[in-house]
């Protein structure tokens, strides 16, 4: 028996039964028998009865492959009948009985001869007078009288509940979590201790650890004279299991079923090696187990479960990291929805940034900048955000954007600020002159009023549901130590500002796979010698703008170096184009007009000028550092000199790593590569003192993969930027595909959206063969991928198969990536889960 066979319910007993744990005798139905059921051919039922003891009451669970997959519920008393009232009463008393009569004559009439609910509902009377009254208003509402034979009891119960699991409801319920159409359901035939009856009786749950937190702690209720699960809603009634100053407690009622009871859940967890919950029922003093499920448990729980598990030598550290989900890692990176918490939705958009964040609305970036001046939490709304948003987005607790996909700037940065964002909202409508957003169902919310947004999941709500705060405490830090020995793949960060590269270093990353220099340039203090640079007229103006800049670029460096020592630190050179940093409404022009002393007309004209029509594919990246070389000769001074200033004596020397944006011809790097070069010659000579570089290409357009055999000998490596390759292998724009794409990946035209799970059959092709040529051209060149994409684990999956050296990702990204890795690596060394209980 297995869950591919008989569904995990099923295998989990038999497990228990091998034990020799106080099972009740079970009989457990195939998915293959239960999908005949549903086609009307019902099995041997006379042998399925005489299989358990003559005159026992049955009940029916379903056994899926996995358990929150879901099924139909659980049927309890199967053969009680009139017959069978009479000689219980004379065992557990006349109402006992009837109680146990009347809940199968409710769940038979509701969820096997499917009849009104509410005919049921208002019986309110208990024992005999309900039984009573539920017998005649089934007679009267089925026009028969209640089924007396056993056998067709559970033949109706086994067929109602096969032709429920292949409903459509049901298969697109479970699709939704999950499950493959095709999926199984087996059922599981037990026979019943009733919980009620003279002596100590009842049923309840019990599990070691909390939920919430993982940590060891007995948890649960009993109930007596109850059934299933009913102790966990019997409120006051419900006994604690351990002795308790709140209240009885099963300890004191049951002692010698308790101490059993502990003992039986601390084999299970050996044996099985996994924290379980017992589902129990004691009858007459006597214990019996009826169920064993894997404890419901928060991301944070099943991190500390796991460790305590290899801790303790009941799983290995291995299978420790290969059972938490890396996806589940960002979860306690960030502050989320307190689970069970009202939630009142008022948009949707895509879930960009990780995490949850209250605050009041504002709608532009001063407004956010002024607000967190009042110390008040804000949720910076924009149609989309632009480099200029950026101390907005710092000043933030929150973004939310109607325009915009996983790869949009607000999407870029909320990650690597750990901000949560949600993007595309484009349900919502976005009033930024009347400074409203209206939400689907017509509400209106202004500038101040609070909304909250939920970056986990895409979720806009309103007001300020309760949260539960982000939690790295030691078991995290031990996983992740197990993560890191085991994968074969680098981790490193995007990080463009000392804070980040803080952040990846307290994220264990391996050094700095892309640092963006230009949003060094968006300060206010740096915003206007830029301006300048932008404006000027001549090679020397433009100089000596750029050298306003140079202390503050060095400044910067010198901190990335300094906070990164030992680790590579790689540097992408100024890649957008120049009208990024002009201003385009009324005010800016005016205040630049003032800075630079010059007519606002002539302002305005220059900066029509300098716009483009598809600016993404123009004036940008190498052509820029070709076509005006002053920018990235400063740039590169102010690496090799922050370099020697990093420098300390006894300290692993500064090696920077020099990056070349948006390559797509070898003479690109010829030229570049030479200008760089006379630059750290002339530091050298100038300083005295000797340094190395390392100097590379971002290859992000489909002819630098394809070409790869003619760059690689120019570079000592060649990173891949994923998203700008990805925009132009499609054709796609990242920063509006999100208007379409759940349009497109709900039709089956994508599987996933490219921007956010990498396209491993068209981009990964131009990937694998720039890979392959540039290694061919150049074996000792270092490869790697640095878009978005490289926090993904089905993308690092890709870029371990291609021969990759390292991936880089957002800082908050990291962890997820290191453990994503980490699986990879294990599940390529034989080391697997074992089935799911």
């Amino acid at each position: 028996m297995s869950p591919p066979t008989h569904g995990s319910r099923a295998k989990c007993l038999q497990r228990l039964v091998r034990l020799s744990l106080p099972v009740p005798r079970t009989v457990a139905l195939s998915f293959d028998t239960v999908h005949t059921i549903a086609q009307g051919q019902l099995p041997d039922m006379p042998a399925l009865i005489a299989a358990f003891d003559p005159g026992a009451l049955l009940c029916v669970r379903p056994s899926s492959q996995e358990t929150d997959w879901g099924g139909p519920g659980a049927i309890l008393n199967i053969g009680m009948n009139d017959a069978r009232l009479a000689s219980l009463a004379e065992d557990i008393g006349a109402e006992a009985a009837a109680g146990l009569y009347l809940r199968f004559v409710e769940a038979y009439a509701v969820h096997v001869a499917r009849l009104d609910p509410d005919l049921f509902d208002e019986i309110g009377e208990s024992g005999a007078k309900g039984l009573a009254r539920a017998l005649a208003a089934y007679e009267e509402e089925a026009e028969e009288p209640f089924p007396q034979d056993p056998q067709r009891q559970l033949a109706e119960v086994l067929r109602s509940m096969a032709r429920a699991w292949e409903g459509t409801t049901a298969r697109l319920l479970r699709q939704a979590r999950g499950a493959p159409v095709d999926a199984g359901l087996g059922l599981v035939v037990q026979e019943m201790a009733p919980g009620l009856g003279r002596g100590e009786c009842g049923s309840g749950v019990l599990q070691l650890v909390d939920s919430q937190t993982g940590l060891p702690q007995i948890t649960g209720r009993y109930l007596s004279q109850s059934q299933g699960r009913e102790a966990l809603t019997g409120g006051a009634d419900s006994l604690y299991l351990e002795r308790d100053p709140r209240g009885r407690s099963l300890e004191e009622a049951a002692p010698e079923a308790f101490a059993l009871l502990k003992d039986y859940a601390g084999v299970m967890r050996r044996r099985l090696r996994a924290e379980m919950q017992i589902e129990f029922t004691i009858q007459n003093g006597t214990l019996h187990i009826l169920d064993g499920v894997l404890v419901p448990r928060s991301t944070r729980a099943a991190l500390r479960i796991a460790v305590r598990l290899a801790e303790d030598g009941i799983i290995t550290p291995e299978e420790a990291v290969m059972r938490i989900e890396p996806r589940a890692v960002s979860e306690l990176l960030h502050r989320q929805i307190a689970p069970g918490a009202a939630r009142s939705v008022i948009g949707r958009g895509i879930a960009a940034s990780p995490g949850a964040a209250t605050g009041r609305i504002v709608f532009s970036a001063a407004e956010a900048l002024a607000s967190t001046a009042r110390n008040e939490p804000c949720i910076l709304v924009r149609r989309e955000t632009s480099p200029e948003d950026v101390r907005g987005m710092h000043a933030a607790v929150g973004v939310l954007t109607e325009r915009g996909g996983m790869t949009s700037h607000a999407a870029v940065i909320g990650r690597g600020l750990g901000l949560p964002c949600v993007v595309g909202a484009a349900r919502l409508r976005f009033n930024l002159q009347r400074k409203t957003l209206t939400s689907e169902r017509g509400q209106v919310f202004r500038e101040g009023d609070v909304i909250t947004i939920d970056g986990t999941s895409g979720d806009v709500l309103e007001g300020s549901p309760a949260t539960v705060e982000a939690a790295l405490d030691e078991a995290f830090h031990v996983l992740m130590g197990w993560a890191d020995a085991a994968r074969d793949i680098a981790i490193r960060a995007n990080a463009d500002t000392p804070k980040d590269a803080a952040t990846a270093r307290n994220f264990a990353a391996q050094g700095i796979g892309l640092c963006r220099t230009e949003h060094m340039f968006f300060e206010a203090d740096r915003l206007t010698p830029m301006r300048e640079m932008i404006f000027a007229d001549t090679p020397k103006d433009r100089q000596a703008a750029l050298a306003i800049l140079l202390p503050m670029q060095r400044k910067d460096f010198t901190e990335l170096f300094r906070i990164m020592e030992g680790m590579p630190v790689c540097i992408r050179l100024f890649d957008p184009p120049l009208h990024e940093f002009l201003p385009t409404d009324r005010h800016g022009l005016r205040d630049l007009a003032e800075a630079l002393d010059l007519p606002v007309s002539d302002v305005t004209r220059r900066v029509q000028s300098l716009g483009e029509y598809n600016p993404m594919l123009g004036l940008r990246g190498v052509r820029l550092g070709i076509t005006v070389p002053e920018i990235y000769d400063m740039q590169a001074r102010a690496i090799f000199e922050a370099t020697l200033d990093a420098s300390r004596e006894g300290a692993p020397p500064v090696v920077p790593e020099i990056m070349l944006p948006l390559v797509s011809a070898k003479r690109e790097v010829e030229l570049l590569r030479g200008r760089i070069e006379a630059v750290a010659t002339a530091v050298r000579t100038e300083r005295g003192r000797d340094f190395t570089f390392r100097l590379g290409v971002m290859a992000e357009t489909p002819r630098a993969c394809l070409r790869a055999a003619e760059i690689a000998p120019f570079a000592h490596f060649l990173s891949f930027g994923t998203n700008d390759l990805t925009q132009m292998t499609y054709g796609l724009s990242r920063d509006d595909a999100g208007r379409f794409m759940s349009d497109y990946v709900s039709q089956g035209v994508f599987n996933e959206d490219p921007f956010h799970v990498l396209d491993t059959d068209g981009v990964g092709e131009l990937l694998a063969i720039g890979a392959e040529r540039s290694r061919a051209a150049n074996p000792g060149i270092t490869l790697s991928i640095c878009g978005e994409h490289g926090g993904n684990p089905d993308s690092i999956a890709f870029c371990r198969d291609v021969g990759m050296d390292y991936v880089s990702c957002s800082s908050f990204r990291v962890p997820v990536a290191r453990l994503a890795a980490a699986q990879l690596a294990l599940r390529a060394k034989g080391v697997k889960l074992p089935p799911k209980l």
